[in-house]
């Protein structure tokens, strides 16, 4: 699935991935490839995105994540 992690700033990371793991305001939460619709906030915590060859890991304060047609679409307002 394509995935974009965009800040204020910069996007911080675009690419194929297989699994994106969130820190959601309740809870963390999983996508996958194939996952529903999905519109939800962020809260404080690390975003961690996996690839076939590698991990990738974000600090975050805040956002918002749309899932759509298995496109991932992270919106943060910072990374720390």
């Amino acid at each position: 699935m394509q995935v974009d992690l965009i800040t204020p700033d910069k996007k911080a990371f675009t690419g194929e991935a297989f699994s994106v793991l969130l820190p959601g305001i309740s809870g963390y939460f999983e996508i996958l490839e194939g996952h529903a619709p999905l519109v939800g906030a962020l809260g404080e915590g690390n975003i961690k995105i996996k690839t076939k060859e590698e991990e990738f890991n974000f600090m975050i304060s805040a956002g918002v994540v749309e899932v759509l047609n298995n496109k991932v679409s992270l919106l943060a307002d910072s990374l720390t």
